[in-house]
C-alpha cells in the first residue's frame, strides 16, 4: 500500500502544501518492491525529509506548528504503538506530538482480517482524537484504474483537513491539485447517477417483484429496484 503515500506526496505537492516526510525502514524497502521508483525520487516529493530515527526532528516538537499528520498506510504495528503511547520513533512520536496539540491525525490503517487486538488499538488511538480510515475503494464508481482507486481514497483523506473548503475562502491553494481530488468525485457521481436511473428503468420495465442486477445497478447500490 506505499503507493497511497507517495501519491498523497504528488497531490499534496500539486496542491501547494508544505510537507514533512518520514519514511520507515519497512516502507524504504516497500518502495522497491510495490513501485518503480526509487528512495531517492519519493523522498524528493516532500518540502522536507527526515530519517526515522531523529527523534530531535522539528515535526517532534510542539511547538512546530503543523495542520495535522497523515500515516498512508498505517500498519498494525504503528497503530499499536500510537495507541500505547509509544514514541521510541519520529514517525510515532510525530503522532504522538499530534494527538497531544489537538490537531488532525488520520490514519490509513491496512490489514485484513482484523482480531480483537487491532480492534482495540482503533478504539483507543479513536478516544485519544485519531481518525482511523482504512483505505477502502468506493466500488460504486466502478474504477478502471489502480490510479483512479488510489485518487478517490486520498480525496477522501484530504478533505478530513478541509483543503477544499479552504481553496474556497480564497486561501493559496493549487487549482491543480484540486482538480486531481475532485476529478475522482465527479467519476463516482456521475457513475452512481447512471446506475440508479438503469435501475429504476428495470423496475418499470419488469416489475417491482424482479431484483435489479445488471452490472451498473449493482454498482450504484441498488437492491429491489431502489437505490440505496
Amino acid at each position: 500500500g506505499v503507493v497511497l503515500g507517495v501519491r498523497l506526496l504528488e497531490l499534496l505537492r500539486e496542491l501547494g502544501v508544505e510537507t514533512h516526510l518520514v519514511l520507515t525502514r519497512a516502507a524504504s524497502l516497500t518502495i522497491g518492491q510495490e513501485l518503480d521508483r526509487s528512495l531517492e525520487v519519493v523522498k524528493a516529493l516532500a518540502t522536507v525529509s527526515y530519517p526515522v530515527s531523529d527523534v530531535g526532528a522539528a515535526i517532534a516538537s510542539g511547538s512546530f506548528r503543523t495542520d495535522g499528520m497523515i500515516v498512508a498506510p498505517c500498519s498494525m504495528r504503528t497503530l499499536a504503538a500510537i495507541a500505547s503511547g509509544g514514541t521510541d520513533t519520529l514517525l510515532t512520536r510525530a503522532a504522538d506530538v499530534t494527538l497531544k496539540e489537538r490537531r488532525r491525525l488520520v490514519l490509513l490503517a491496512r490489514e485484513t482480517p482484523l482480531h480483537l487486538g487491532h480492534l482495540r488499538n482503533m478504539v483507543a488511538v479513536t478516544e485519544m482524537g485519531a481518525v482511523v480510515m482504512p483505505p477502502v475503494p468506493a466500488f460504486y464508481a466502478a474504477p478502471t484504474t489502480l490510479e483512479a482507486i488510489v485518487d478517490q481514497i486520498l480525496g477522501r483523506a484530504l478533505d478530513l483537513f478541509g483543503l477544499r473548503d479552504a481553496a474556497a475562502r480564497g486561501h493559496p491553494v493549487d487549482r491543480a491539485g484540486l482538480d486531481a481530488l475532485d476529478r475522482a468525485d465527479r467519476i463516482a457521481m456521475d457513475d452512481r447517477r447512471d446506475g440508479i436511473e438503469e435501475c429504476q428503468r428495470v423496475r418499470a420495465g419488469r416489475g417491482a417483484d424482479r431484483l435489479c442486477k445488471t452490472g451498473r445497478g449493482q454498482r450504484a447500490g441498488c437492491d429491489d429496484g431502489r437505490p440505496v
